[in-house]
């Protein structure tokens, strides 16, 4: 039973992977990050479960994430907006010319 859930952890974390990378909107990648930290998730707690010592630690790390996740996501929306209106320009590509 813990290798469908390895196995499905996996593939979302592949799809993350590949949104995160190939995808030019700051938005898309946001969720592809989130998308790749709920497979991380899912893993913390079916490890947990199913795991050689089955205990609550990897539900209590699962729950960090989420909270590291949301704040991430706060902070993220919020760079993208004021970049947004600073520039114009919604691809994260664009933003490396903000350096200069």
């Amino acid at each position: 039973m813990l290798s469908a859930y390895l196995t499905m952890a996996a593939l979302l974390f592949c799809i993350g992977l590949y949104g995160a990378l190939a995808k030019r909107s700051t938005i898309i990648v946001l969720l592809s990050i989130e998308l790749m930290l709920g497979a991380v998730n899912l893993n913390l707690v079916a490890f947990a479960k199913y795991g050689a010592a089955p205990a609550l630690t990897g539900q209590i790390f699962a729950l960090f994430t989420i909270a590291v996740a949301a704040a991430e996501v706060a902070v993220g929306i919020a760079l993208a907006i004021a970049l947004f209106r600073a520039r114009g320009a919604s691809r994260a590509d664009e933003y490396n010319e903000m350096r200069r």
